[in-house]
């Protein structure tokens, strides 16, 4: 059986017909694919950093973006339809309203993970012919190929953890295909499962984090010395250090996968280690360029502020951090704005432009109504939070979503004293394209990884997780003294109101950035209970409330079907059973 999305030779033979094709014609017309691939192509430096850029255009493809979202972020409380987007060619609409629905079916487009195991085995590819070419070509240094090794394997393993996240168990493999004739038929490896009554951490997130240790200190720590360039000036080089993979998107990435497995100390060690990192960072930026007005340390964690030092509005965290991207908070993010081959059509088409301000997905009233009155449980019953004004606005009587969309935002830096909308003086503009950068890691979400991890561990770590939150949240109220959150509301006996304060902070910190209902699963695996997640995501339900939350209240519900046409390719899947025997579910 030829498993097509893992083949290589369409991978290399579209480099080759579009890279070298004018130099290679009377290779591609006489020899077969696999002699051009493996004697005429892997032979100095240049191709494999073909290969290694074929890997991050994979990962940007509109395919991995919209799945990032909408895996992540669809199901949650925080999404409704909008308008029908313009999608031309892109059959994609029928699958998202299914999925808005809570009726996902195995022969959705969503439930594809092509695209993934497309960029997973160039990724496979890189890894498997780069020492070769080191070997052979001197200008390839082995230094060189140790960080391009780092780079090939956090990618891969990332797109590993998506599907994890989404599938529960997936094959995994680090071979490529050499053969346009390998056959891959591989069984699914269990990342997790719901058995006996239980949740079971499988091996899967082992093998993903033993494969980054191997390399975690073969990256780059930043590709361009930025320390002497302030924030504004730096974003526009920023690129090279944000948009490729450092050592700190390794451990970013390691944190993420420890919290999930369960290793508390080890996602807290690998949390502090980026913290260091960014706090050695900040200092030397002081050092070189003297007081910074738009960061400061909020609980000894340098952030961008809300209202510059001086200033009169606030809004310049949003627009350091997404509006112009590659911020100083910026870990990885996938880089569209100075690279505008491939747009981001993901935010564009769902969350709007200049021209369509309500994108294909709307926001709840539970998450914008009344919050300049004080009166909005979602962000505290504080009126200041300035992320609330920053990434929704009230659009003919819609929730439209301004994150990634928005330009620039500025308002008032008096939000507290605010008593209607008009109070906060909002000027928003919106792009008129679809080039906003998407971010997979940033400083705020190392900062609440270690918090969370901190409260698994116990009461005595509250104080120190609190601190963390609060940091957060100080800087969205433009509180830059004292404290924003009371730790009296909070130090309980009851675990559940420091987590439910740590899922609070990043449901107001990460909304729409395709991380909630990835949020709300994990909560679900670690408790052994899916109440919660239920409770939330049928907030929005209007309508079948109760029959969805009878629905979601299934374990086996957390995760999306396999695709039929994955099934019938590959005889160890299985299909989830939660998703029934109707003849659209059968193998």
């Amino acid at each position: 059986m030829k498993r097509t999305l893992y083949n290589i030779f369409a991978v290399t033979a579209a480099i080759l017909l579009t890279g070298v094709t004018t130099s290679c014609n009377k290779y591609l017309d006489v020899l077969p694919l696999n002699e051009v691939v493996l004697e005429n192509y892997w032979t100095e430096k240049k191709d494999v950093t073909s290969v290694m850029n074929s890997c991050y255009e994979s990962l940007e493809n509109r395919e991995s973006i919209l799945r990032m979202e909408v895996w992540g972020e669809l199901r949650s409380e925080n999404i409704v339809q909008g308008s029908t987007p313009s999608l031309s060619n892109w059959n994609v609409w029928n699958s998202i309203v299914d999925a808005l629905k809570e009726t996902l079916l195995p022969s959705s487009t969503l439930t594809s993970w092509a695209i993934f195991y497309q960029t997973i085995n160039r990724c496979n590819t890189v890894i498997h012919y780069a020492p070769g070419v080191q070997e052979i070509d001197p200008n390839y240094t082995y230094a060189e190929l140790q960080s391009t090794i780092a780079e090939a394997t956090f990618i891969r393993d990332l797109c590993y953890f998506y599907l994890l996240r989404t599938f529960g168990e997936v094959p995994i493999t680090f071979e490529p295909s050499i053969s346009d004739e390998t056959e891959f038929e591989i069984e699914p490896t269990v990342g997790f499962k719901y058995v006996n009554g239980g949740w079971v951490i499988g091996p899967a997130l082992d093998i993903l984090i033993n494969d980054l240790k191997g390399v975690e200190n073969f990256a780059a720590r930043r590709y361009i010395d930025d320390s002497e360039m302030g924030n504004s000036v730096a974003s526009s080089m920023a690129a090279a250090n944000s948009s490729r993979v450092t050592r700190n998107a390794i451990y970013a990435l390691l944190a993420e996968l420890n919290l999930w497995k369960g290793d508390y100390d080890e996602a807290i060690r690998y949390c502090d280690i980026v913290l260091d990192a960014k706090k050695q960072q900040y200092e030397d930026k002081k050092d070189k360029l003297g007081e910074i007005n738009d960061m400061m340390l909020f609980n000894e964690i340098p952030l961008i502020r809300e209202c510059v030092e001086g200033g009169t509005t606030c809004g310049n965290a949003y627009n350091e951090i997404f509006g112009e991207g590659n911020s100083f908070e910026s870990i990885f993010e996938l880089e569209y704005y100075t690279n505008q081959g491939t747009g981001n059509e993901t935010v564009g088409r769902f969350y709007g432009t200049s021209s369509t301000p309500l994108g294909g997905f709307a926001t709840t009233d539970e998450n914008s109504k009344d919050v300049e009155l004080g009166n909005n449980d979602v962000w505290e019953k504080k009126k200041d939070d300035c992320r609330v004004y920053a990434i929704m606005k009230k659009e003919n009587g819609r929730n439209s979503i301004t994150k990634y969309v928005a330009n620039s935002v500025s308002m008032t830096n008096r939000l507290n004293t605010i008593s209607d909308a008009n109070g906060v003086k909002l000027s928003l503009s919106r792009r008129n394209n679809e080039y906003a950068n998407w971010i997979i890691y940033r400083l705020t979400d190392i900062v609440l990884m270690k918090a969370e991890a901190l409260v698994m561990k116990g009461e005595a770590y509250y104080q120190e997780a609190f601190d963390l939150v609060d940091a957060v949240n100080c800087r969205a109220r433009n509180i830059t003294t004292g404290t924003s959150l009371t730790f009296g509301d909070y130090n309980s006996s009851q675990t559940k109101m420091m987590e439910d304060l740590i899922l609070k902070e990043r449901k107001r910190e990460f909304m729409f950035e395709g991380k909630r209902w990835y949020d709300l699963v994990r909560y679900s695996i670690h408790t052994g209970s899916n109440t919660f997640l239920a409770e939330q995501v049928t907030t929005k339900y209007q309508i079948n409330g109760n029959a969805i939350k009878i629905r979601l209240s299934d374990p086996n519900s957390l995760f999306w079907p396999f695709n039929k046409d994955e099934l019938k390719l590959n005889r160890y899947l299985k299909q989830n059973p939660a998703y029934g025997d109707t003849e659209d579910f059968k193998q």
